[in-house]
């Protein structure tokens, strides 16, 4: 009888993040999948944020204020307005993509708070950090939330380094990419207004750079590596297109010093649109990260077609098969790695497979193929919640 019920029954969902629909990996990847949830009539999706920029007939939006000051309430007082608007809603899952106090499944975008104020930021934790990683205690010890989804195998690892107790109720869903956005832009009229707006001749290798923080996606890495590559190949062509914001300056004395810097071109921020021209256009994309839990710029740029090279700190080397659809340079010291990868990918017959089998594997991680996986998994923590 209760499953005859729950096939009946239209399912109330509540979906917790700060910023829905804005700029931003987790922002992206919430919206994303709950707009490909709530395509199934089965159920009632419920959107609670502080901020939100999408609009949905499908989906049902709910306004939580935030006390940012003092600072340290910020985590705090998000987790309380959420708790209290939820209850006034009355939903049968709350799935939340941030801290707050209880939930029935969490995502963990990042990793345990600690963690990155300690080992990654390397500082020592504030107020705001104590409380942060109180309200984080607070949700993952509840008993009440027994499933937790992690973007990738790094950020999966962090976690049960921190909560070791929780290592067999942890999945890994990596996100998802709209790949049709991609194959509908015609390469090679893309690459033509690319060329001409930047001064990037025919025959010249197109390198991509996507990032709004120059210093943690290691730029500096990847200049020292084509440094590297002029070296030992003086007549190689190519161009470095460094898309977002950050030191200009800075990294462009870096690639004078190193004299690639008639190589370099800043874009600054382009709009979305155009950023996937860019894509299309490119012939390799790199990320070389200090640490980054996924990375969506790189299913983006498979999607694209583009073989990638990606440091062993970046969670989308799950997705990454080396030698076969990009590279993973392993180690602190990458620059050498970077600079034979790059070496490998100039070569356009070398790129032909690697960028077929990018493509396929972005194709095998579509937001649909997400989405499947989020649904069974809301499907069976509702049966369990009413056997139990």
């Amino acid at each position: 009888m209760v499953k005859g019920q729950m096939k009946s029954h239209i399912r109330k969902i509540a979906v917790v993040i700060p910023k829905y629909g804005l700029v931003g990996g987790a922002e992206q990847f919430a919206a994303m999948l709950t707009e490909c949830i709530a395509a199934d009539r089965r159920y009632e999706m419920h959107v609670f944020a502080n901020r939100l920029q999408a609009e949905s007939p499908l989906i049902k939006f709910h306004k939580v204020p935030i006390i940012s000051f003092p600072k340290f309430l910020t985590t705090i007082s998000f987790a309380w307005f959420v708790r209290r608007e939820i209850e006034r809603t009355g939903v049968d899952l709350i799935h939340t993509h941030d801290r707050i106090f209880d939930a029935d499944i969490f995502t963990m975008h990042g990793i345990p708070h600690r963690i990155w104020v300690r080992k990654i930021r390397k500082k020592s934790m504030s107020l705001y950090d104590y409380a942060t990683a109180w309200v984080e205690g607070c949700l993952v010890q509840n008993k009440r939330c027994n499933r937790f989804l992690s973007v990738s195998h790094l950020a999966k690892d962090k976690f049960i380094e921190a909560y070791d107790f929780a290592k067999d109720k942890v999945e890994v869903i990596h996100p998802g990419v709209d790949v049709k956005r991609f194959e509908n832009i015609n390469r090679e009229l893309s690459r033509k207004d690319i060329e001409g707006n930047y001064g990037i001749a025919a025959d010249e290798t197109l390198i991509l750079f996507v990032s709004m923080n120059f210093e943690i996606k290691g730029l500096d890495t990847l200049i020292a590596a084509l440094g590297a590559v002029k070296k030992k190949d003086p007549p190689a062509k190519f161009k470095l297109l460094i898309i977002g914001k950050g030191d200009k300056k800075k990294y462009r004395q870096i690639a004078e010093n190193l004299g690639v810097s008639d190589h370099v071109i800043f874009t600054g921020v382009v709009e979305k649109n155009t950023l996937a021209k860019i894509y299309r256009a490119g012939d390799i994309y790199a990320m070389l990260s200090k640490f980054d839990t996924f990375g969506l710029a790189v299913l983006e740029a498979m999607a694209a077609s583009l073989p990638v090279i990606v440091s062993d700190h970046v969670g989308a080397k799950d997705i990454v098969e080396h030698g076969k659809n990009g590279f993973i340079a392993r180690g602190e010291n990458a620059v050498d790695q970077v600079a034979d990868y790059l070496q490998l990918a100039l070569n356009k017959d070398a790129r032909i497979e690697m960028s077929k089998y990018a493509n396929l594997t972005a194709q095998n991680h579509t937001w649909e193929a997400a989405a499947e996986k989020v649904r069974h998994i809301y499907e069976n923590r509702m049966e369990n919640k009413l056997l139990y």
